[in-house]
């Protein structure tokens, strides 16, 4: 149990891994679908099942750590296909690949596209758990990042219009009395906003408040 000063980022993130994660499987395959579904159970992870690209395309996005098991041979949308669409939507999602024959070819389409793995049936059990937890691991890194980035853009969002301008300023190098003939106000009042802004974004250093400015796609001046 978190402290009772985290704060509410913190909590967030540290709450993130606790979702149980989320194996998607889409294979037009019964038998297969079945197989999976036991093994994933049995790893601690959810399976969620489909039979056709499109019934995942339906689907929402998950809000847990989730990967993609998708058979590369499909009825409606092949797995290469699906994986251009998904790629144009939810880049952040995982994929790994089976499929029922060697192909060289497609095998490297994919993993050029970003596949994480592409495996031949039949494989072994571990081969494949060991390539869930890998794209499970690049979920949750995605999500914690995604989840920083987002509590950066909430604290910008918290600063007044004049203290936007402030930082924006201050991060490219400007001293407060530069910051004060920029816009025409007393150095004093300057200080008093940089305080604020540093407050707001829980900047410990001018260094840390540029890094912040460099996350939130802030152009600067500085080299």
């Amino acid at each position: 149990m978190p402290p009772a000063d985290v704060s509410k980022h913190e909590a967030g993130r540290s709450n993130l891994p606790s979702a149980k994660p989320i194996v998607f499987v889409i294979d037009d395959d019964i038998s297969v679908r079945e197989s999976l579904d036991l093994l994933i159970h049995t790893a601690g992870w959810r399976p969620e099942l489909f039979a056709s690209a499109q019934e995942f395309l339906d689907h929402p996005p998950a809000s847990a750590p989730h990967c993609l098991v998708l058979d590369i041979s499909l009825p409606d949308l092949n797995g290469l296909e699906l994986q251009k669409r998904v790629l144009a939507v939810r880049p952040e999602l995982p994929i790994i690949f089976i499929t029922g024959h060697g192909d060289v070819p497609k095998s490297v389409q994919a993993m050029k596209a970003g596949a994480v793995e592409f495996l031949t049936k039949p494989f072994p059990d571990e081969v494949l758990l060991d390539a869930i937890r890998n794209a499970l691991e690049r979920s949750r890194s995605f999500m914690a990042q995604a989840a920083e980035t987002q509590d950066l853009r909430d604290r910008y969002a918290s600063l007044t219009p004049r203290e936007q301008q402030v930082m924006k300023l201050v991060v490219d190098g400007l001293l407060n009395k530069q910051v004060g003939g920029e816009l025409g106000i007393s150095e004093i009042t300057v200080k008093a906003h940089r305080g604020k802004v540093m407050q707001k974004m829980r900047a410990d250093s001018l260094p840390d408040l540029v890094k912040m400015a460099s996350k939130l796609g802030m152009t600067t001046s500085k080299a």
